[in-house]
């Protein structure tokens, strides 16, 4: 399992990161210290606390290498 934190800060960066996770067919969570939600869902995303970092958790090993890389525009920001 891969698990990193990352930043949503805007409405784009939250559509552009779900449609980013859609695109691939492992699980992939999004946790705060309460609650652990499908990072696939735009409700779920948008129910957490965006004004701080989320952790991602990437549960597939094979063929995450590409989502990882991707991961790094929402690290950076």
């Amino acid at each position: 399992m891969y698990s990193t934190a990352i930043r949503l800060s805007s409405i784009e960066a939250v559509k552009k990161f779900v449609t980013l996770t859609n695109s691939y067919n492992f699980p992939i969570n999004l946790t705060t210290d309460k609650y652990k939600i499908d990072a696939k869902s735009i409700m779920g995303v948008f129910s957490l606390d965006l004004s701080q970092p989320v952790n991602i958790e990437v549960e597939s090993s094979e063929s995450a290498s590409d989502f990882i890389e991707q991961l790094k525009q929402f690290q950076d920001q």
